[in-house]
């Protein structure tokens, strides 16, 4: 299936953080649907040349792979810069790249914290200002998605600053939904819960999925396929929503079993 832009060109998607996990499978799910995909990565060399691989192998047209580091200040830009350089219009931005930081505020590094704010806030937003302004010059209604977490909707211990930054998102969607619906273009949230990330993982084992109302933990596509629903024509009525994918996960509140059969925990065991 070919995905084809207002002027006639095949639409072009920019994903963040796209060698391992959600954003591998986000990019296999956009190429399949037609998109030209631009792909940046950090330090997972291997990995992205194995999606840019198996994408060009399958479907004949070979992604823009871009190396950076967006927690440096003019990164963002640049990313931004090349993509245009190369496809000449982005009609999807994912902003799926971060790092987790759990851990107590009263332990943790300054720089630790920094590296966290940077690259799950900073680095988004300002992806988004770059990629919207050649959305407006290009007239083109484009979509920009920014990946958050059910830990933006529902406190953790140990997760003051990873999740404050993924509901901090939330929040700043809703407003840059109503900045930028007047040229058409629309902004969303798509919120994982436990999903599997590594290759020998298998959702259906997890021991956490015995836990979720849906009985598995979830998968890289289907965080893509909600992607490539959310940005097209289909939901076009849709715009500064957090859309949960996490199988009904936090429904029934945290799971608080700390036995190691149960495969994950919060609760404190208070000494008598």
């Amino acid at each position: 299936m070919r995905t084809i832009g207002e002027q006639g060109n095949e639409k072009v998607a920019l994903i963040t953080g796209a060698g391992i996990g959600i954003g591998r499978g986000i990019a296999k799910v956009l190429a399949q649907k037609g998109y030209r995909l631009a792909l940046t990565y950090h330090s997972s060399e291997d990995d992205i040349r194995e999606v840019e691989e198996d994408i060009s192998h399958i479907y004949g047209k070979a992604p823009l792979i871009i190396q950076s580091d967006l927690t440096v200040r003019g990164e963002a830009e640049s990313v931004v810069k090349q993509t245009m350089e190369e496809f000449g219009r982005i009609d999807l931005l994912v902003n799926n790249a971060g790092i987790g930081n759990h851990a107590i505020l009263t332990e943790m590094e300054e720089d630790a914290m920094d590296m966290a704010i940077q690259l799950d806030y900073r680095a988004p937003m300002l992806l988004s200002k770059y990629v919207v302004r050649e959305m407006i010059a290009n007239k083109i209604p484009g979509n920009v998605i920014f990946i958050t977490s059910s830990r933006g909707e529902r406190a953790y211990p140990k997760d003051s600053v990873y999740g404050g930054m993924k509901a901090a998102l939330i929040r700043s969607a809703q407003s840059l939904a109503l900045e930028w619906a007047p040229y058409g273009i629309r902004v969303n949230c798509v919120a994982p819960g436990a999903t599997v990330n590594r290759l020998d993982q298998n959702a259906e084992q997890e021991p956490l999925g015995r836990k979720i109302p849906l009985g598995r933990i979830g998968t890289p596509s289907d965080i893509g396929e909600a992607i490539a629903w959310l940005s097209s024509d289909a939901a076009s009525y849709i715009t500064g929503i957090n859309l949960r994918i996490d199988g009904g996960l936090i429904l029934p509140g945290m799971p608080e079993d700390t036995s190691p059969e149960a495969g994950y925990g919060w609760g404190t065991v208070y000494a008598e």
